[in-house]
């Protein structure tokens, strides 16, 4: 039983995440585990949970982070989790200076502080990739990019885009985007078999060419407030689509994260992070 756990909690407009420091703390890894620790009611309650630094082979400059969905399944990146976990490692000093690397299982991005505290970091979040086979999704051939095409749903036929940003993303244009819809449409689409790693949804409304709005769920979490790669997503989405400039803000329920895309179309991913406690379990808790 982990009952001597450390851990430090932060969100990032909203979407909350545990860190776990293998450096600092015992921490045997299952599933059931990480359930538990992010259960709201019986658990300390979060949206995920990042276990880092660790080793990254080849590249010791970097620092390994490994990114949870509460329902204990493994992700390959979370853009908020990046920030968030860049501010732990600055507050845990293990950063020292302007910026650092973090290795996911999807690559590793390059992170600057554009606060001396860590309160607002920028994340390269690489190129969005928008062919069927990078995402992956089945319903076309792997070298075609799914852009504007049907996916078919019990309730009848909804019109797609999707990609991957290091993660697989799929946006929605539904006219109507409410958390409802959200919560109606995200599980049905998360599950699809053309996604058959799953999938984050998104529901996206073009406000103006520098302004979008939209609701999220998120593959094995469920409705979420803010999501980062699911910012990324939709901004890319629709600037590959000719809907927005290369420089826009997307509005969440949960906050604002502002998108820059590069000359070579790399996404730069801008927003704040708030720290929220550290703690240890207590001795007595079972998961």
């Amino acid at each position: 039983m982990p009952n001597d756990l450390a851990f430090s909690k932060f969100h990032a407009l909203g979407n909350d995440y545990l860190v776990i420091d293998p450096t600092r703390t015992a921490f045997d890894l299952e599933a059931r585990l990480v359930q538990a620790l992010c259960d709201r009611h019986r658990g300390i309650g979060s949206d995920g949970l990042l276990l880092g630094p660790l080793p990254v082979p080849g590249d010791p400059q970097a620092f390994g982070l490994r990114i949870f969905n509460p329902d204990g399944s493994e992700s390959e990146k979370s853009g908020n989790g990046l920030r968030i976990f860049a501010r732990y490692l600055l507050e845990a000093g293990h950063v020292h200076g302007a910026g650092c690397r973090i290795h996911t299982t999807s690559g590793t991005a390059e992170v600057q502080y554009l606060a001396p505290d860590g309160s607002l970091v920028q994340v390269d979040m690489g190129l969005p990739a928008f062919r069927a086979g990078d995402i992956p999704f089945t319903g076309l051939a792997a070298h075609l990019e799914v852009l504007q095409v049907p996916l078919f749903l019990p309730t009848g036929p909804v019109t797609i885009t999707a990609l991957s940003v290091g993660n697989p993303h799929c946006v929605l244009f539904p006219g109507s985007v409410s958390a409802a819809e959200a919560q109606r449409l995200g599980p049905r689409i998360e599950r699809h078999p053309d996604f058959p790693n799953r999938v984050n949804v998104q529901l996206v409304e073009v406000v103006d060419r520098r302004h979008i709005r939209i609701e999220i769920w998120e593959r094995g979490a469920g409705y979420t407030l803010a999501s980062g790669s699911s910012s990324c997503a939709a901004a890319a989405a629709c600037r590959r689509l000719g809907l927005v400039e290369d420089r826009l803000r997307v509005l969440m329920p949960g906050g604002a994260i502002d998108i820059a895309f590069t000359d070579q179309g790399r996404i730069l991913m801008t927003g704040p992070v708030q720290a929220v406690y550290q703690g240890r379990l207590h001795g007595g808790w079972t998961p």
